[in-house]
């Protein structure tokens, strides 16, 4: 089925069906029904490859990242993909194997001979390269840390406000009672102080908190074991802020190996909110952030620059949200 068959069941020139179809406005209503009824009915689809040709613009995009595993990275991948397919956009994935300089140019080079635009989820060292070392005139969205500023229309970036859900969280604990907090960070990208640490320690500092050593963490569960070994062995540690959720269970088993309850001895609180933190013994209390609203913001974000429908409009997405379960209470020595 062509755009000719089309033309020729509506009686109509071809040149109509095509102006139907791509929404311009110089077609009589009377005409602009018949040839969408016909559509219909023929089930007359048009060939996404012949409109990028005609219109100059490639309906694609690629993420580059680093991750497609973790929880943070997947969901923001299954917000950019939904967003992708409801705009009829082609989705590619291109995985960032190391922050190497030419590894990453080459990478980039793959995604843009693809045409379409790109986002970059710039969570670790080869994502900020990339998001760096994308070329002017390629259509670009960053998915981000949260900025130490707000970053202006030359820097098309999504973030989730971190700094302050680290400080929400921090202060939680400390409501309960707890003398200080020890915090396990995932590793940030910035060689700066990361938005949670910042956070973290605003609230210690607010509060006239001690401010704990961090103590090294990681992406996963077995960072979290070994940097629960560590805390556990500490009598006068009585809560701890992770950086995610897989840390918070590494965390958590390593407090119970050493025989410490949690929450009776121990309060853990963790980031993310992932689907499995709700069903824990105990319960994880976290901070949930909408990575998949965040996907879909990226995407908006690059539909509107790349039909040139929107202005660039940096912004964060959501408000973090703290969701206090079984394992955050008070110290053991709580009156």
């Amino acid at each position: 089925m062509s755009i000719r068959d089309v033309a020729a069941a509506a009686d109509v020139s071809y040149q109509t069906v095509s102006r139907v179809i791509n929404g311009h406005p110089s077609v009589r209503t009377a005409t602009r029904e018949r040839v969408l009824a016909t559509i219909e009915e023929l089930g007359f689809r048009r060939s996404v490859t012949a409109h990028a040709l005609a219109s100059g613009r490639s309906r694609s995009v690629t993420v580059l990242t680093a991750n497609t595993t973790h929880y943070g990275y997947a969901t923001i991948l299954q917000g950019i993909e939904e967003a992708a397919r409801g705009a009829s956009y082609a989705l590619g994935i291109g995985v960032l194997e190391t922050a190497d300089e030419r590894s990453v140019r080459a990478e980039i080079r793959r995604a843009a001979d693809t045409g379409g635009g790109l986002i970059v989820i710039a969570y670790d060292p080869a994502g900020v390269r990339a998001l760096r070392a994308v070329p002017a005139g390629l259509p670009v969205v960053g998915v981000v840390e949260t900025p130490a500023s707000p970053p202006g229309a030359d820097r098309p970036w999504v973030w989730t406000d971190d700094r302050a859900a680290a400080h929400e969280a921090t202060r939680h604990l400390l409501a309960l009672g707890h003398e200080t907090v020890h915090y396990v960070p995932i590793p940030s990208s910035t060689s700066g102080t990361a938005p949670r640490t910042a956070g973290w320690r605003a609230a210690l500092r607010s509060a006239g908190a001690p401010e704990p050593r961090r103590v090294q963490g990681g992406w996963g569960p077995a960072a979290g074991h070994a940097a629960g070994r560590r805390l556990a062995a500490d009598p006068a540690v009585t809560a701890i802020l992770c950086g995610n959720d897989d840390l918070a269970l590494g965390v958590i088993r390593a407090l119970h190996e050493a025989g410490r309850a949690v929450p009776g001895e121990v309060s853990v609180a963790g980031f993310d909110d992932a689907p499995g933190s709700a069903y824990l013994t105990s319960s994880l209390t976290s901070v949930r952030l909408d990575f998949a609203g965040l996907g879909r913001a990226a995407f908006a974000l690059l539909h509107g620059v790349v039909e040139q429908a929107a202005p660039i409009t940096p912004h964060p997405v959501s408000v973090p949200e703290l969701v206090v379960r079984e394992s955050s209470g008070p110290p053991p020595d709580a009156p």
